[in-house]
């Protein structure tokens, strides 16, 4: 379920991980691990400040760093402080006060040699035990090999601009200057930065140079609040300034120079989303300003940094592109971690899923008060879906874990979609008003400081009276998620319904000394039973592993929605006679409802549920998320009667009802299929219809898709999407006439996304040595997400001989996301590879196909002998002549 969800990227969490499928989940937890804890803090820092000069043409800078610290181990003598390549030119220390008791700081202290230690990744000072706290001075130099990133045009990409941006999330502000690199320590900053005349440089806080000072390329910020080291930011660059206002709070816009107008329209509704966050959790607005900056080539989608979030260049929405794609939602999801991680921050990375879970709750929050209960359900159940998929495919884990070799390995599913997923179903338990009430103690009371999962079960304990100690043990604490196996039956007055939990029970090895049970979940189940004009609610609790409880009923119901309000966190396979479906698709009065009875009815082929579905298809009043999902599942049954509604209907107006449409005439493999696809291909009014178009073209598996395909390949669109389509569409074709052209397609000055495609494509059109060597060049890319599918994809290709090239990069990558997928890739590929597991997958599609096909031949020749039965049945009865002569 896919169809309009989410189309950006967010900040640290990678491409869709549900692509990692597996023949079951591994453990998250790889060899050599070793639990992370959190680290010891002698000293505290209060404040530090930087002033840097940025060297454009070495990638380098020049800088001063001061850092006031404060004891807090009486006997410690040193400090340690993060500091990574560093070229370090003096260190000096002044004592700013003594163990006496209220003695003020010295406003000019005197500074003096320090001793202190240096192995270029942390730099060590001695400081005397009487001192209380002390000004830390370091000048040195630096070319980041993370952290800071310097762009500049070049002759593959000649229209990238001059700029420089820093991105410290998790750990890479030590790269840049000398700090405590953890979340647990918070202090204030400012920075001074010399950049080229011409440049503007966005940092945190409020700008205190002159503007004289601006002109020059001087720029100096001060951040007054603390914050951690992560949420630091530095942009440098050429922009035009887009401003706005929200009751007190200033916002700015800043987008490239000609793309004033796509600001404005991308970010039209910021304002709005500042004063409903603020009423909505209590807490207005936290800082003194909020800024937008987009850039090019943002390593993430969005980073939040304290008052001023960096975005990738993709937010931006041009007029085509805004007819179905929003920004909205990473908007919202950057704004919300001004409150959730920004004001209140996770103590640990281990407990990061209190800033990206909320981030990504909030996103649905948003769409709900823009488009209503049916948006948000489905913006849930997608990450329901997204987070299940992860778990199946790829591993589980619990949400809050310690157990990682780089605290990006935990930005993933789990942290984001399920953790968004946990906070859903608190607000369903507590009920909203209680909810909210739960989230204002929490921020209000740790505002500025620090948490951990237990200040928010607190919180919420405190304003609701109820213990939530099962809750969070469950859903944050424990891996894994129920799997609901439900039954629904009527007979003699009686609705009985029988429910198992049939989820894997036990945790992969790896991830503790042994193989432990995992606890069946407690759930509130609820259903509501339609009989008659009436509909009522029916709760049970589920603790076992196989329930069957009697509903008591004066006729037969119309139809029965399982958990109604979305309160069960993970599947539910829902077995029902195919009259109470179709009367829920028809009738139940949520469109999720009615969208899990289209999805259900998908095992039945019979007359009646294709016109069902046919009708609900074609219905104009009906929920676009209900009708997307019919697309799928008349696509899934492939029969004639269901490619003629789908036939039909491609010129639907609803832009996201089309790509439903199309994507399911894609499973056609027929010449018919293929002539619809390519009007669409190389015609629509929207971007992802195209593309969606192009990939479904090459599901066909019809030759003559081909050169259509070719031709819309480097057509221009939102984040190369089209081209993104074509080569989707061209891997599925498996026509070796592509390679070339895909081939050309993974080369630096193709944008990002087109080059991510092509190199995903290429296992599947060619396993041979001279494509494994082409993925193997494409290892020392500088993008990290296109490294991260040059591993992906040497997975799908199967071939054990690249093991020796991902170790080697595994030596030299410094990107955590990278170095994760790489050891699970060697890991991988001592099995049978992926390539192996496509081809399994393609005869099992090729007998699905086949049975498809006879089932409807079947159903013809029914259609054929129905008319004669009927003659037969209908027929006079013939009395049977009495023999001659006979008695």
């Amino acid at each position: 379920m896919s169809h309009g969800f989410r189309n950006h990227e967010r900040c640290a969490c990678g491409s869709s991980l549900s692509q990692y499928g597996a023949a079951s989940a591994r453990s998250f937890v790889l060899a050599g691990t070793k639990r992370v804890y959190e680290r010891s803090r002698p000293f505290g820092i209060r404040h530090i400040a930087l002033d840097l000069t940025l060297e454009l043409d070495t990638k380098s800078i020049t800088a001063v760093a001061e850092l006031d610290l404060v004891r807090v181990d009486g006997t410690a003598t040193e400090v340690s402080l993060d500091a990574v390549g560093f070229v370090i030119e003096h260190v000096s220390l002044a004592p700013l006060g003594s163990g006496v008791s209220g003695k003020k700081a010295d406003k000019s202290p005197s500074f003096r040699r320090a001793d202190h230690v240096y192995d270029g990744e942390t730099l060590t000072v001695s400081i005397a035990p009487g001192v209380s706290s002390a000004r830390l001075r370091v000048a040195y130099k630096a070319t980041p090999r993370r952290g800071l990133y310097f762009l500049a045009p070049d002759e593959h990409v000649p229209n990238r601009p001059r700029q420089v941006w820093s991105q410290f999330q998790d750990e890479d502000a030590r790269f840049v200057f000398p700090c405590h690199d953890k979340p647990h320590v918070k202090q204030t900053t400012e920075l001074r930065v010399k950049a080229p005349p011409g440049f503007y440089v966005l940092s945190n806080g409020h700008l205190t140079s002159s503007q004289k000072d601006q002109n020059a390329g001087i720029f100096h910020w001060k951040m007054t609040e603390p914050h951690p080291s992560y949420l630091v930011t530095l942009v440098a660059g050429e922009f035009a300034v887009l401003t706005d206002r929200v009751d007190d709070v200033p916002l700015t816009y800043l987008v490239p120079k000609g793309r004033e107008e796509d600001g404005r329209r991308t970010f039209a509704r910021t304002a709005e989303m500042v004063r409903q966050f603020g009423q909505l959790t209590g807490v207005p607005f936290p800082w003194n300003k909020y800024a937008q900056v987009v850039v090019s080539d943002f390593i993430f989608g969005g980073m939040e940094n304290t008052t001023a979030t960096t975005m990738y260049e993709h937010i931006l929405l041009d007029e085509r592109a805004a007819l179905d794609i929003t920004s909205d939602d990473l908007i919202a999801h950057e704004l919300a971690h001004q409150w959730f991680g920004d004001l209140v921050t996770c103590r640990d990375w281990s407990h990061a899923w209190l800033n990206e879970g909320f981030a990504t709750f909030m996103e649905h929050v948003d769409r709900e008060h823009r488009l209503g209960r049916d948006e948000y359900e489905y913006g849930v159940l997608g990450d329901m879906e997204s987070y299940v998929g992860e778990a199946h495919g790829r591993y589980r884990r619990p949400i809050v874990c310690q157990d990682y070799d780089a605290p990006i390995d935990i930005f993933d599913r789990h942290l984001y979609e399920k953790g968004a997923c946990v906070l859903h179903l608190l607000r369903r338990e507590l009920g909203d008003g209680t909810f909210w009430r739960g989230v204002n103690r929490y921020l209000t009371r740790h505002a500025k400081d620090v948490v951990d999962t237990r200040d928010l079960q607190r919180a919420m304990e405190e304003v609701s009276g109820r213990s939530l100690e099962r809750f969070f043990e469950q859903w944050v604490l424990r891996p894994g998620h129920p799997e609901l196996d439900v039954k629904i039956e009527h007979d003699a007055g009686a609705l009985v319904v029988t429910v198992k939990q049939t989820q894997d029970r036990t945790v992969p090895a790896a991830a503790h000394a042994g193989e432990l049970p995992v606890p069946l979940f407690a759930l509130t189940l609820e259903l509501d039973v339609a009989v008659g004009s009436e509909v009522r609610r029916e709760v049970r609790q589920i603790t076992e592993a196989a329930h069957t409880f009697v509903i008591r009923t004066a006729e037969r119901p119309r139809y029965v929605v399982v958990d109604p309000e979305l309160r069960v966190l993970g599947t539910v396979k829902l077995e029902a006679p195919a009259d109470l479906l179709r009367a829920q698709l028809a009738h139940a009065t949520t469109a999720r409802a009615r969208m899990l009875a289209a999805r259900a009815l998908g095992r039945f082929d019979d007359r009646p549920t294709t016109q069902a579905l046919v009708a609900a298809l074609a219905n104009d009043d009906e929920a676009w998320e209900v009708r997307a999902e019919v697309a799928t599942v008349l696509g899934e049954l492939r029969t004639d009667a269901a490619y003629a509604a789908l036939a039909a209907s491609v010129g639907v107006a609803h832009s996201k009802i089309r790509r439903a449409v199309v994507s399911a005439i894609g499973r056609f493999k027929s010449p018919k299929a293929a002539e619809v696809l390519k009007k669409l291909a190389l015609r629509d009014a929207s971007y992802l219809v195209e593309a969606e178009a192009a990939r479904a073209l090459g599901a066909t598996r019809q030759s003559s898709a081909f050169d259509t395909l070719v031709d819309v390949l480097d057509r221009p669109s939102w984040a190369d999407v089209i081209r993104a389509g074509a080569i989707d569409g061209l891997a599925s074709l498996r026509d070796e006439r592509a390679i070339p052209h895909v081939v050309a397609r993974t080369r630096y000055g193709v944008s990002v996304r087109g080059r991510r495609a092509a190199v995903l494509a290429l296992p599947k059109l060619a396993s041979d040595r001279r494509t494994r060597e082409t993925l193997e060049e494409l290892l020392e890319t500088s993008d990290p997400y296109l490294r991260v599918d040059v591993v992906r994809a040497l997975v799908d290709l199967g071939d054990a001989k690249s093991r020796g090239a991902l170790l080697r990069q595994l030596d030299r990558d410094l990107d955590g996301r990278v170095r994760r997928r790489i050891r699970e890739a060697v890991r991988d590929l001592g099995g049978l590879g992926r390539k192996e597991t496509e081809r399994l997958r393609e005869e099992l599609e090729a007998v699905r196909t086949e049975h498809q096909e006879m089932k409807a031949r079947i159903a013809k020749l029914e259609e054929l002998v129905k008319p004669v039965k009927q003659a037969t049945t209908e027929a006079p009865a013939v009395k049977p002549a009495r023999p001659a002569g006979g008695a």
